[in-house]
């Protein structure tokens, strides 16, 4: 059964940085493509960041240059460094099985305000 706990939320204010983290249990992880999306509300479900199994690594443009997707096979991690944070990136945050917006975690909360 796929399990995905991610964590690292929190309350930062614009210009912050934030690390998610997503720990991954009951499937390979080391073979799936791994993504990050998030939803806020009002609005639609966004995709975010994906990185291949062997590394490749994949940005939307409204986060390009802002954050970053890595991951430790070894430990089944999945993490994403989000760098100088902005209002409009106030979301709950969930890490993806492969490349869709299912199966998910229950979310980490990220609220960027002063």
């Amino acid at each position: 059964q796929v399990q995905l706990v991610e964590s690292g939320g929190g309350l930062v204010q614009p210009g912050g940085s934030l690390t998610l983290s997503c720990a991954a249990s009951g499937f390979n992880f080391r073979r799936y493509t791994m993504s990050w999306v998030r939803h806020a509300p009002g609005k639609e479900q966004e995709w975010v960041s994906r990185i291949t199994s062997n590394g490749v690594a994949a940005h939307a443009e409204f986060v390009k240059g802002r954050f970053i997707i890595s991951r430790d096979n070894a430990k089944s991690m999945l993490f994403l460094k989000m760098n100088d944070l902005k209002p409009d990136d106030t979301a709950m945050y969930y890490c993806v099985q492969g490349t869709g917006f299912d199966p998910k975690g229950q979310g980490t909360q990220v609220t960027v305000s002063l």
